[in-house]
């Protein structure tokens, strides 16, 4: 396997590009992607669920009109489900490593090389959490700050957030020490944007919902029974059917 670069070598940073797609991206190792979906599923599948939706998601971001893909990536896809296929597809976009310890850290590092490699580039930056936007939604969310808002956020119904834009990708230093994977995250982050930018400054993305649960996983497929994402949640739905019935015939309780 080819294994993206630890730096941004893969593509030449374009001086015309104005327009800059962040994607924080883990590997979707089995026991370190998505563990919140297991039970029920297996930590194997929960990676395949989580690889589904890190490629709907790098498909809906090359799709942006005019916009380059920057990957900040953590972990090694030499041991990832759908490894392969991934570092495929990153091979087409800019690859840097996520720098830092504390996501909010994590966040400023990439949007910084987003600055130092697409000078006067505004941003949005999003997650492999929802594979249910698209081209069009991240259109929209660059759109906001291109005509003239200095920034942009997306609240996700958890209370978490699912997207980032920005006119000057330096000011997410505004948000590195927010606390994150906490129910009043997002709306934290709205108010600091706020207090930092003017009150009328940042505006507001539609709501989304991301996926943590398995109850996230099979309602975020329902809005998407076409991709990636819905067809591994899909398969993972009908392994754990027969691992119950597998279980349920050597327990004696029932037939497969």
């Amino acid at each position: 396997m080819t294994e993206p670069a630890a730096n941004a070598s893969i593509m030449q940073a374009d001086e015309a590009v104005r327009r800059v797609v962040l994607v924080l991206a883990k590997a979707p190792v089995a026991g370190r992607a998505k563990t919140r979906l297991t039970p029920p599923a297996t930590p194997r599948g929960a990676a395949r669920i989580a690889a589904a939706a890190l490629l709907d998601t790098l498909e809906a971001a090359a799709a942006v009109p005019g916009a380059a893909v920057l990957v900040a990536l953590e972990g090694d896809l030499a041991d990832a489900e759908r490894g392969d296929e991934i570092a495929g597809v990153l091979a087409a976009h800019t690859v840097v490593r996520q720098r830092g310890d504390a996501l909010g850290e994590r966040i400023e590092a990439v949007h910084a090389d987003a600055a130092d490699l697409f000078p006067g580039a505004a941003t949005v930056q999003i997650g492999m959490d929802t594979p249910q936007l698209d081209a069009a939604l991240l259109d929209q969310a660059l759109r906001t700050v291109e005509a003239g808002a200095p920034a942009g956020i997306g609240i996700a119904h958890d209370g978490g957030w699912w997207a980032l834009t920005l006119r000057d990708p330096r000011r997410a230093a505004i948000i590195s020490a927010i606390p994150t994977s906490r129910d009043d995250t997002g709306p934290r982050t709205l108010a600091a944007l706020r207090d930092a930018l003017g009150a009328e400054a940042v505006v507001e993305l539609p709501t989304l919902s991301d996926v943590d649960t398995a109850d996230d996983a099979a309602a975020v497929a329902a809005l998407v029974p076409d991709g990636r994402f819905a067809h591994a949640v899909a398969e993972l739905l009908g392994e754990v059917g027969a691992d119950r019935r597998t279980i349920a015939t050597v327990s004696g309780g029932g037939r497969p």
